[in-house]
C-alpha cells in the first residue's frame, strides 16, 4: 500500500516515514500541502494520507478540507503535537488524529488499522 506523508518538519516526516516503512508501506513525502497535491496527482495509487496539523501556509485540516472539496475519499490521518481531541473537535470528519509523541510508533499503526478496517471495500480498491 502506498502512503503520502505530509510534514513541514523534515525530521518528523522522516520519523513518520520510518514507522510506515517498518510496517511495509511504500511512502511518498511532501513538505507542504501544495507539494502533496502534486505528489497525489503524480501517484494515483496512493491509498492513505498522514499529515501534520501545524504547517505554514496550509494547515493539515485545511489540506484535508480542500481534498474533500475536490471529492477525495482517501483516508486521512492527522498528526499533532497538541491535544488530538481539539483537532477532532475542529474537524470531526477526520478519519483519525494521532498525538505526535514517543507513543506514535504504537498509535499510528493502530490508527491505520482502525481506519482501514472501517472503510468500505470499494474505497480501498
Amino acid at each position: 500500500m502506498q502512503v503520502l506523508v505530509v510534514d513541514d518538519d523534515v525530521l518528523a516526516g522522516e520519523m513518520t516515514t520510518a514507522v510506515l516503512e517498518d510496517l511495509g508501506y511504500q511512502v511518498f513525502q511532501a513538505e507542504n500541502a501544495i507539494e502533496a497535491m502534486e505528489v497525489l496527482n503524480q501517484h494515483l495509487s496512493i491509498e492513505l494520507i498522514v499529515s501534520d496539523l501545524n504547517m505554514p501556509m496550509v494547515s493539515g485540516i485545511e489540506f484535508y478540507r480542500e481534498l474533500k472539496e475536490q471529492g477525495s475519499t482517501l483516508p486521512f490521518i492527522l498528526l499533532t503535537g497538541d491535544d488530538p481531541d481539539k483537532a477532532l473537535a475542529q474537524e470531526p470528519r477526520l478519519d483519525a488524529c494521532v498525538m505526535k509523541d514517543f507513543h506514535m510508533y504504537e498509535r499510528l499503526p493502530a490508527a491505520i488499522n482502525t481506519v482501514l478496517s472501517t472503510m468500505q471495500p470499494a474505497c480501498r480498491d
